[in-house]
């Protein structure tokens, strides 16, 4: 999907919390993101904030910040835990 349409629709997320006060929207946001995007789309998003952003509303970007920075760790806790389980089975 092009990059503009994700900046657009994530942008239109973060319109509809706009009523709420910044950290509950970013939370909401963020929340929104997880559950209904899937995994190439926040891929692409991640990728965009990385290289700037450009566009993207200050809550969604604090949004989507926040959901890469769970992302990775989630990613690493994962990761750790596959080595500890492979280690267990291979003992040296």
């Amino acid at each position: 999907m092009k990059i503009e349409k994700l900046v657009h629709m994530a942008n239109q997320i973060g319109d509809f919390f706009g009523h709420e006060q910044e950290d509950e929207a970013v939370t909401s946001i963020a929340a929104h993101l997880k559950k209904f995007w899937e995994r190439r789309m926040l891929a692409q998003i991640f990728t965009h904030l990385e290289a700037g952003g450009a566009g993207l509303h200050d809550r969604v970007r604090k949004a989507v910040a926040r959901l890469q920075q769970t992302a990775q760790a989630t990613t690493t806790a994962a990761s750790h835990t596959a080595k500890a389980a492979q280690s267990d089975q291979h003992p040296r």
